[in-house]
């Protein structure tokens, strides 16, 4: 690539580069950015020819990064950061503002929203943003200002409070096991129409480390879409995993034996600690801190 001599670059191609880097691809990139894949290829290029040097090369597997491009890396993340902090110290920290949330899919629409709705009503001058997108929101980049996890997060500048552990186990709409009969064992469990992640092979992974007999290719209806999946539950397309507390709410979702399978995971709200002064922030913490407890029947962690 021609070198060029001027090495300047606005804060708006680094920020089309960081979604590239992140996921992998230029239609994953324009997905997350809301924007397309033409635009995102041609801000990769201008970026490029600023810097005189190539930073990605394709291959089967999608886009990989140069070497040029993993040494811009994290000083491409550093500048979103301060971008972002910028933004934070722009905004209204009074009552006044928007509150960006991210959470898991399911969560999200099933018990978020309806919580929400309940803390804006008291909180009118307060507007609320919901993220659900497959990937997480950086908190430490400020892509969000609250996160509820289904993992303990690890950076050591978030706040982050562990609600409890949420049970997940089998479920099947009472039509279908009226059809198809109840498994009570693994062996019987593996021949009926199961519900599954797609494209998300590290999820079948851990499943079948817990003992769980089945393959990607065995699945009767795969979506990487949690609120299809439930859908599907719903209706009684197979046998497929649900939240216990989502599924006590669904009449005609039965549990099956609890020893066939299931597990737990572990339930969080973070958010970073320099955003502790904003009073409406720690307002929506500590009542999603206490609605999310009761709602999805959370129990307390282990001690010792």
């Amino acid at each position: 690539m021609h070198k060029s001599t001027d090495t300047s670059a606005d804060w708006d191609l680094y920020r089309y580069f960081l979604a590239v880097m992140e996921c992998g691809s230029l239609s994953a990139a324009a997905r997350r950015l809301l924007s397309t894949q033409p635009t995102v290829s041609r801000q990769i290029t201008r970026l490029e020819a600023k810097l005189g040097t190539s930073l990605f090369t394709r291959s089967p597997e999608g886009l990989v990064p140069t070497e040029a491009a993993l040494r811009l890396c994290e000083p491409a993340q550093t500048m979103a950061s301060a971008v972002a902090a910028i933004q934070r110290s722009a905004r209204d920290d009074g009552e006044e503002g928007s509150l960006r949330i991210t959470v898991p899919e399911v969560i999200g629409v099933e018990v978020l929203t309806p919580l929400l709705a309940e803390f804006q009503a008291d909180n009118p001058g307060l507007r609320l943003e919901l993220s659900i997108a497959e990937h997480n929101e950086d908190l430490l980049r400020r892509e969000a200002d609250l996160a509820i996890r289904m993992q303990r997060p690890q950076q050591d500048a978030l706040l982050a409070r562990g609600l409890g552990r949420s049970r997940l186990g089998l479920y099947a709409h009472r039509n279908y096991l009226a059809r198809h009969g109840t498994p009570n064992t693994l062996e019987a469990l593996a021949v009926h129409r199961l519900i599954g992640y797609d494209r998300q092979l590290g999820r079948h992974a851990h499943w079948q480390e817990q003992g769980f007999p089945v393959s990607v290719e065995d699945l009767a209806f795969r979506s990487d879409c949690a609120m299809a999946r439930l859908a599907a539950l719903r209706a009684g397309l197979g046998i497929g995993l649900c939240h216990a507390s989502l599924a006590a709410l669904e009449s005609d979702l039965v549990a099956l034996a609890p020893e066939l399978f299931g597990f737990e995971l572990e339930m969080w709200l973070a958010m970073h600690e320099d955003q502790r002064q904003r009073a409406g922030l720690r307002r929506l913490f500590d009542f999603l801190a206490e609605q999310l407890t009761q709602r999805m029947q959370l129990a307390s962690f282990s001690r010792g």
